[in-house]
């Protein structure tokens, strides 16, 4: 088994920064990499930039006993890991340029005998590409693509597949793909993810690596779509979609899912159309499940809309900006584009409340909608759009909003 002394990680987001501070934990040193300077100097106070719980603690820890440190620039290392957003471009194609400025980034660090590990949800092919790219800008390294049997550095993909949340738990305890460019790569890789994950490790080829990450969130798109048109469906037959849901979950082999205003966050959101961009002609019920998807934010807009004409001067409160509950990750969130295109409707005035945040984003602070307290939502909206179900939203009573127009996209008062 191979030994880590050092590891680089590349990203320092919701997924780099918790396998930094996990590996440092046992013992390795770390150094982090990042483009942002508020996020590495964050770090080096010992602190953290975003919210997961207990994260604060370990990277603290991490950062004190000199194990963690932070950077704008990479450095030598025994492993690298490659943990750098993979979004689409607005044509719905795989933008890879992160991966690549990484993979540029650590070029020059390398050495005979490293690891490099993409950990990014990618489509099939990327950890591929990685290796040739890497072939370009080393040509004094054999790369395993050239030569399987004499590569001097070794190329894998482990997709992470932890829940916000629960990430430092499911870092440890998920079992975890391992997939090389070559048996050797997987086994080299192997040997990093036994020093900190009590899962099984289970070696495969890149390829398949990478294909699994996109059918374990394809999956579920496809099954909250299935959700999604459920509850439309029964918007027009009348029908309460939440007790229609429990009633049918009642069978042995029944597991609907909740519906909501669409679906967010990096992978789910996004993995499907990676599939779709690489077989067009077979990818039909996937493409379906992601166009429902994307479709629902605009019907539950509708909704707000034509409540909305029942007041000469709607306020409305929008609850919930992030993608799921109780964190403050708003990516791809269906709650921030709801919020953002009612503002541009200019319907009415716009409050949001989004309590694990102190500050709108760019994209929504731009047009001033109000960030308010839940109790002055409460107060001044006459209009009451849940859009997440934080846990301060699942406290409310029925007799706190008897008076409002309550849209309820979570089934809080279902």
């Amino acid at each position: 088994m191979k030994t880590f002394n050092k590891v680089c990680v590349v990203g320092l987001g919701y997924i780099g920064l918790p396998t930094a501070a996990v590996i440092a934990s046992r013992g390795m040193e770390v150094l982090g990499v990042d483009v942002s300077t508020y996020a590495v100097e964050t770090i080096n106070q010992g602190k953290i930039h975003i919210v997961e719980p207990d994260l604060d603690m370990l990277v603290q820890a991490a950062v004190m006993t000199g194990k963690l440190k932070a950077a704008t620039v990479p450095d030598t290392a025994d492993a690298f890991i490659l943990a750098v957003p993979t979004p689409f471009k607005e044509d719905k194609k795989p933008d890879l340029s992160f991966i690549e400025a990484a993979v540029k980034s650590i070029a020059p660090f390398l050495k005979a005998g490293d690891l490099i590990i993409l950990e990014s949800t990618s489509p099939v092919g990327t950890t591929e590409k990685i290796s040739r790219w890497l072939a370009e800008l080393r040509t004094d390294l054999v790369l395993p693509h050239q030569d399987p049997d004499n590569a001097q550095l070794y190329v894998a993909h482990c997709p992470e597949r932890v829940l916000p949340g629960r990430i430092l738990q499911e870092l440890v305890s998920n079992d975890r793909i391992i997939g090389g460019i070559t048996p050797r790569c997987a086994e080299i890789a192997t040997s990093l993810y036994l020093q900190f994950v009590r899962g099984e490790c289970l070696q495969t080829s890149s390829r398949t690596a990478e294909m699994t990450k996109l059918t374990e969130n394809s999956f579920r798109d496809v099954n909250i779509a299935f959700a999604n048109e459920l509850s439309m469906i029964c918007d027009t037959l009348k029908i309460n979609v939440w007790e229609l849901i429990k009633l049918a979950n009642r069978h042995p082999r029944v597991n609907i899912l909740s519906p909501g205003p669409g679906v967010g966050g990096h992978c789910i959101a996004v993995d499907p159309w990676f599939i779709v961009d690489s077989a067009p002609e077979q990818a039909n019920m996937i493409r379906l499940a992601r166009e429902i998807n994307d479709y629902k934010p605009h019907y539950v807009m509708d909704k707000v809309i034509k409540a909305a004409d029942e007041f000469k001067r709607p306020v409305i409160a929008c609850l919930g900006l992030a993608f799921k509950a109780d964190i403050d990750d708003l990516r791809e969130s269906p709650a921030v584009n709801i919020t953002l295109a009612l503002k541009q409707q200019n319907i009415g005035e716009i409050l949001v409340v989004e309590p694990n945040i102190k500050a709108l984003p760019a994209s929504l602070s731009e047009l001033k909608p109000n960030l308010v307290s839940l109790p002055e939502a409460i107060e001044k909206a006459n209009i009451l759009l849940i859009l997440v179900d934080h846990k301060q939203f699942k406290a409310l009573s029925l007799a706190e909003v008897a008076r409002k127009i309550v849209i309820d996209t979570r089934g809080i008062f279902g």
